[in-house]
């Protein structure tokens, strides 16, 4: 199961702060993370030190998408102040499902680059919402939006599925479907 982590995070955020978040999510769900295949987050933020050296020490690419595409992914936790600072009401949980889409429609058995993918593309599947606005879809929440413990939580993650054919099960340990509670033990807050 190849997994993207979504990151949210404030300006001067520390390399060390973002992979402890993401240690401990993956932990609550089970994972490790040689099934991280990205790090996720809004094109304000792609440049920012913290975020970029997480990217290195998990060997994976930090990927950015605007904040108008964004904006446009429906999540279960918006929030103002995201809104307000990034001009997306979900950065995390949306940057992780958003890319989670990408890398499911590019990705064969061995990766995008392997037999059966086509290379890593910015497409995203898309569908009217019941507002008539143009939503994207696709992916799964394993984890949703988090934060950091340390004061001033200067970070947020969130962990999807990019998935090709499978799907996440009815239920796993502390997994709800229908409402997205998770209630693992240690969790991290998501409020």
């Amino acid at each position: 199961m190849s997994l993207v982590v979504g990151v949210g995070a404030r300006r001067g955020v520390t390399a060390r702060e973002v992979c402890d978040l993401v240690a401990a999510v993956l932990r609550e769900a089970g994972r490790g993370p040689g099934d991280v295949v990205a790090l996720a987050t809004v094109a304000a933020k792609a440049g920012e030190p913290g975020l970029v050296e997480a990217a290195a020490r998990l060997g994976v690419p930090l990927r950015a998408h605007p904040a108008d595409v964004l904006a446009r992914v429906r999540v279960p936790h918006p929030s103002d102040a995201a809104l307000a600072a990034t001009g997306t009401p979900s950065v995390a949980e949306a940057a992780a499902l958003a890319e989670a889409v990408a890398v499911a429609r590019t990705t064969g058995p061995d990766g995008p680059d392997g037999p059966g993918g086509t290379g890593r593309t910015n497409g995203t599947d898309r569908a009217d919402g019941a507002d008539g606005a143009d939503r994207l879809t696709g992916g799964e929440l394993l984890v949703p939006k988090r934060r950091s413990a340390s004061p001033g939580a200067r970070v947020t993650c969130a962990v999807a599925v990019a998935y090709r054919g499978e799907r996440l099960p009815p239920e796993g340990s502390g997994y709800h479907r229908g409402d997205a509670v998770f209630d693992l033990p240690g969790a991290v807050s998501n409020r």
